[in-house]
């Protein structure tokens, strides 16, 4: 399983937030190039970058500082946030991001998002990402009245193989992922799964470690590497690290 250091860029900075909130944001670094080399450097075989400026505006925002990071770093990267044209997905893959993150798009018009995965194949992820239940979109602000799993099998007949789940009221709390919901996606749909929201302790990365074998193949870590109470040398040697991630 994967430990996947993120990066939340806004305003050019390395922040988190909390459920999603601006007014709820913690700036950890005015270097995110620097971070990324940190967690390069600490063993981290994939970096999960996004703009949260982007996801809010309908448009990438910070693509200066994630080709700085690309060029930095020698370990993928995948980035999310606010992608929702075919020209935006081909202009960060030219960049040399590894795989692009739709989420907003994947609702709006999924037309676009079949096409992508037509061009691009496995270098297209979608983000699924939920408030009780249901599917929030355009940087949260919005629910939409479709279900967890009821997306996944959309996204499924779109070509989709991969998909990054986010339970957005554990997002940035440091509470402990909802492990139930993650097993039950993952039992329902045949999609790659990679978790993400609430990682306070290395025991929710053992507890997530459990539920590989039924899809999860990794695990986004913030704030919790951030804040210090999950390092990532151990969770690295939970994980059992031992390949360089491919497509």
């Amino acid at each position: 399983m994967l430990i996947i250091p993120a990066i939340d860029l806004r305003a050019g900075k390395c922040v988190r937030l909390v459920e999603g909130k601006l007014d709820r944001e913690t700036i950890y670094s005015d270097d995110p190039v620097a971070v990324a080399c940190v967690w390069e450097n600490s063993g981290a075989q994939l970096l999960h970058v996004v703009d949260l400026d982007g996801a809010f505006a309908g448009s990438p925002r910070n693509l200066d500082t994630v080709s700085s990071i690309i060029e930095s770093i020698d370990i993928p990267v995948q980035v999310g946030g606010g992608i929702r044209d075919l020209d935006t997905v081909d202009r960060l893959l030219q960049m040399g991001v590894q795989r692009v993150i739709l989420g907003t798009v994947a609702i709006q018009n999924p037309l676009l998002v079949a096409e992508a995965v037509s061009r691009f194949r496995d270098r297209i992820v979608v983000g699924i990402d939920a408030r009780n239940g249901k599917v929030a979109i355009e940087g949260w602000g919005l629910t939409a009245e479709k279900d967890v799993q009821e997306m996944a099998a959309d996204v499924s007949g779109m070509g989709v193989t991969r998909i990054i789940f986010t339970d957005i009221s554990r997002d940035g709390t440091l509470k402990g992922p909802n492990l139930e919901a993650v097993k039950k996606l993952a039992l329902s749909s045949n999609l790659k799964i990679i978790a993400s929201g609430g990682v306070s302790t290395i025991k929710d990365i053992e507890a997530l470690k459990t539920l590989e074998p039924m899809g999860v193949e990794g695990v986004i870590v913030g704030k919790a590497l951030y804040a210090g109470t999950v390092d990532i040398f151990d969770a690295l040697a939970v994980a059992e690290q031992t390949r360089l991630i491919s497509c």
